[in-house]
């Protein structure tokens, strides 16, 4: 018998641009062309929100010649939020199939964001692929929190 999982309330609140570049010198048009990429991951627990950012750096010989990272910020429901929250260690844990989501939904942003960067130019035509986000998330998330003060 299969385990229905439990749907996890959420809505994107921010996207933002967090740093975007085109670095003209560093590209060579029959270079080896390879993208660099990241993930990374932040909670906020007084606004219950959990944000994740995604990097690209496309190198042609080694040299970077576009770099990008945006961010996109989700607003998570109180009961999601309080499935998530581990009171004895002031933490929440993030299942990493959620946390997934969020990525891939971060990583589709960002595209759109090279797409309308790089419009009308030579570089237009460096889109950035798809990506298994499933692959790079091994595991749960775990953000603590400092002590409430005082």
């Amino acid at each position: 018998m299969e385990k229905k999982s439990k749907s996890i309330g959420f809505s994107l609140t921010k996207v933002s641009t967090e740093q975007f570049a085109i670095i003209e010198d560093g590209f060579k048009e029959k270079g080896e062309i390879r993208i660099n990429t990241s993930l990374r991951y932040g909670a906020d627990d007084q606004q219950k929100l959990i944000a994740v950012f995604t990097s690209f750096i496309y190198e042609s010989d080694q040299k970077p010649f576009i770099i990008i990272e945006a961010s996109c910020h989700f607003k998570i429901t109180d009961s999601a939020w309080k499935d998530f929250y581990k009171i004895e260690i002031n933490s929440i844990q993030v299942p990493r199939g959620f946390l997934s989501h969020l990525a891939m939904l971060t990583v589709g942003t960002t595209r759109g964001i090279l797409h309308s960067k790089t419009e009308g130019t030579c570089f237009n035509k460096y889109v950035l692929t798809t990506i298994n986000v499933s692959e790079l998330i091994k595991e749960d998330a775990i953000f603590s929190f400092n002590a409430p003060k005082k």
